[in-house]
């Protein structure tokens, strides 16, 4: 008989981050060289560039309905697409609400997307530059947690 004794040491960790989008790929980069033993699960398919963009060479008038979803297909996403972001141009992206239902206890907007790389794909690919307003929007609004950091913290980057 082959046990594997040392089953629970093995098989601990300090931290476990879930997707490996711009958020999860830093937060493993940064708990690693922290030194925590980290695991890092991923859910869904992988992306192969070019044919996983079915849209990226079209314009927004190509899109058909204007770029809008139908009603028919506005009712695989009843919640997300409360967002205005899931469209013709990145539906491909999105998760079919009534297949993957979650329990609201109050209104939460949740963008899902079952693919590796996160959702800056959601977004068009764009992540734009912060500035010195998005570093103290939270003050300045008086909402949410301010950053412990300023743009003048990262501009060398």
């Amino acid at each position: 008989m082959n046990l594997n004794t040392e089953a629970q040491k093995e098989n601990t960790f300090d931290a476990i981050v879930v997707g490996t989008g711009i958020s999860g790929g830093w937060a493993a980069k940064e708990l690693t060289e922290k030194g925590l033993k980290t695991l890092v699960l991923e859910r869904g398919r992988d992306v192969r560039h070019v044919h996983d963009y079915p849209t990226m060479t079209k314009d927004p008038w190509q899109l058909p309905d204007a770029g809008r979803l139908t009603e028919e297909e506005r009712k695989f996403y009843p919640v997300q697409t409360r967002t205005g972001w899931v469209g013709q141009g990145n539906k491909h992206w999105w998760v079919n609400d009534l297949e993957n239902p979650y329990t609201e206890v109050k209104p939460f907007d949740w963008i899902r997307g079952y693919h590796a790389g996160g959702r800056s794909l959601m977004w068009g690919k764009q992540t734009y530059r912060l500035s010195d307003l998005d570093f103290e929007a939270n003050t300045k609004e008086g909402i949410g947690v301010d950053w412990p950091i300023r743009y003048n913290d990262v501009a060398p980057w």
